[in-house]
């Protein structure tokens, strides 16, 4: 699948930011120490992560930092970024092709995660050249790897077990601190 033209990512970006969202219906309250996907911001934010990043693929861990960054937006989970040098070496292989597009952050290019002869098809991804037209920063996620949390073996957030967001199409990773409902199942396609 060949990269779509500047001409028609511009298209697709200035479709889906005038995209209408609703919000579900009954909103599940925070207490303390818990964050609300409905408290996250549209145009979504980076920011720094205070916690240790990990990922355990194979027996190995094959990411983890301490220079994380997590990009939130409403109603979906954190995707968290890590720093290439952070990432071990030879063990993400560009699927050439494959790409998808944020009307936000731009054109996504694709990794299958490959260790001890195990691998995991699209695992992880980064945006190369993402769009700054905004100024909320994206452009500090040049080049950083995000993983799926459901296509590795474990992805934690300091001494906390990470699960997938729910659906399996967005790479946001869940705590037990985020309160929802979170986008990703049936009928919130409209969140």
């Amino acid at each position: 699948m060949k990269v779509p033209s500047k001409r028609a990512i511009a298209a697709d970006v200035a479709h889906y930011r005038r995209v209408r969202r609703e919000r579900p219906a009954e909103i599940e309250p925070v207490g303390p120490g818990e964050e609300s996907v409905w408290d996250f911001p549209r145009p979504p934010r980076v920011e720094a992560v205070e916690e240790a990043l990990c990922v355990e693929f194979a027996r190995e861990t094959i990411a983890e930092t301490a220079r994380g960054l997590r990009v939130v937006e409403t109603s979906g989970a954190p995707v968290y970024y890590f720093p290439p040098s952070d990432v071990m070496d030879g063990v993400l292989r560009t699927v050439e092709g494959a790409h998808s597009v944020c009307e936000w952050k731009g054109v996504a290019t694709y990794f299958d995660l490959v260790v001890g002869g195990r691998v995991s098809k699209k695992a992880a991804f980064t945006y190369p050249d993402p769009l700054d037209d905004l100024g909320e920063g994206y452009e500090r996620l040049a080049g950083l790897i995000a993983f799926y949390a459901n296509r590795v073996d474990a992805a934690w957030v300091g001494e906390t077990r990470a699960t997938p967001q729910p659906g399996g199409f967005y790479a946001g990773w869940v705590t037990p601190r985020l309160k929802g409902p979170i986008k990703g199942e049936p009928g919130s396609e409209g969140w």
